[in-house]
């Protein structure tokens, strides 16, 4: 082994634990956004202090916001106070791996006065940036990219027109977000219609639609022409609370599911839109047993794990803690309506496939998805595949699978500071 390599915890029996995870990355990074918009200063409590919500944090403060780091608490998120300035160009952005951040400010950065140059880390350069640009050409921005990719020049005027505008979203939602977050600042408003073939992630937009309406920004949907609609407006200021991030709650309850055991996340909201939500039906559908309450979601795993066919469109970032429950289920399962993974941090079906398939599984890729066969797994060094939702997934499987380890587990500080010592303290019981 090398110094980067994770020998995973095997569990001795049930886990029985309560973990408290750090604030939504998604919820986060739209709210700094948003602050970093609006008519005055805002205070963001309970933020995910994490790569990519600082490499947010950073780019909003090189292009003229000031963000000042006000309060933590135990669980180690922090407490911003974000007050809008002029925002200003002459700067260089770096994006990480982080779809937000890469997606998001790219019509921000039109608002700024002077050239604003994106880059990010190499597989950044490998994922899909051309429907952003596109759409930002047609609303008048002046736009240098490389063929669809970064790095990626935005020549900032200070204004955008706005005006109407059509993009294909299938591969991320997050172009319909990153455009409807800055429309009410456009001069003309925006109309924005996705013509692709499907939009993946619906709960995201929905996340986005729900806190521009907390700024003021009332957003009109068209559901059969897919069209959102944003009239030009001020954005007011508004405090918020981030809510715990239940996509990086999903290892931990898988840790039950796989275990027999019972797992406890406090906090966990009653109304959300949080695409993390959906575990509970998920973890349901395959034997377990959930019961949320004021205190929080208690999520019991069952004596054997049944396999499902689901459709996972909405909820594609789940697919890789889904997938590594069903590769130890007692029925074959499939995944389906996650093509679009294949432009995430990493080729995610790709790297799943692989994954289990090098620990004895028995994976094959669709055109949309996973068909998962359960077959008996072993030990074995896996790659994270620099995707921190890789790498938890081949934590959950070492729970019940003896031998593993996990090359670079820091990919997990992407949107987990602390995994190892989280993981490590709920397999002994030390949470």
């Amino acid at each position: 082994m090398t110094d980067s390599d994770w020998p995973a915890p095997l569990a001795e029996g049930p886990i029985s634990a309560t973990v408290r995870v750090p604030g939504s990355k998604s919820a986060t990074n739209r709210a700094l956004v948003l602050a970093a918009l609006a008519d005055g200063p805002s205070t963001v409590r309970g933020a995910l202090s994490a790569r990519d919500t600082h490499l947010m944090a950073g780019a909003l403060t090189e292009l003229g916001v000031d963000i000042l780091e006000v309060g933590a608490d135990p669980v180690g998120n922090i407490d911003w106070r974000v007050t809008p300035g002029p925002l200003h160009g002459g700067v260089h952005i770096n994006v990480g791996l982080a779809g937000t951040v890469m997606r998001f400010l790219p019509p921000l950065a039109a608002l700024a006065r002077g050239a604003v140059d994106f880059d990010g880390d190499p597989r950044a350069r490998e994922r899909p940036l051309r429907p952003m640009v596109n759409a930002l050409r047609e609303l008048g921005v002046t736009c240098t990219d490389a063929d669809g990719f970064l790095p990626l020049r935005i020549d900032g005027t200070g204004q955008v027109r706005g005006g109407t505008v059509t993009i294909d979203a299938s591969a991320s939602s997050q172009f319909v977000s990153g455009l409807l977050l800055s429309a009410a600042r456009f001069d003309d408003g925006l109309v924005l219609s996705h013509t692709g073939p499907s939009l993946p992630s619906l709960p995201h937009i929905a996340m986005t639609l729900h806190m521009l309406t907390e700024h003021g920004v009332q957003v009109s949907f068209d559901a059969p022409a897919s069209t959102w609609s944003v009239a030009p407006t001020t954005l007011t200021a508004h405090d918020r609370r981030i809510e715990p991030d239940l996509s990086n709650a999903g290892p931990f309850l898988a840790a039950a599911m796989v275990t027999a055991g019972t797992v406890t996340i406090p906090d966990w909201p009653q109304h959300t839109t949080q695409a993390g939500d959906a575990l509970r039906g998920l973890f349901t559908r395959m034997g377990g047993s959930e019961a949320l309450g004021e205190h929080g979601l208690t999520l019991t795993g069952p004596g054997s794990l049944v396999g499902m066919d689901v459709d996972l469109r909405d909820v594609g970032e789940l697919a890789p803690t889904v997938a590594a429950v069903a590769a130890m289920a007692t029925s074959p399962s499939r995944l389906r309506g996650i093509a679009h993974l294949r432009g995430h941090e990493t080729d995610r079906l790709a790297a799943l496939a692989d994954m289990i398939n090098s620990l004895g599984g028995h994976v094959e890729e669709t055109d949309d998805g996973l068909s998962i066969s359960p077959t008996p797994l072993h030990g074995g060094t896996v790659s994270s595949y620099g995707d921190h939702r890789m790498a938890t997934a081949a934590a959950i499987i070492g729970l019940a699978t003896p031998g593993i380890v996990v090359h670079d587990v820091a990919t997990t500080s992407k949107t987990l500071p602390d995994f190892p010592g989280m993981w490590h303290r709920m397999v002994t019981g030390a949470v």
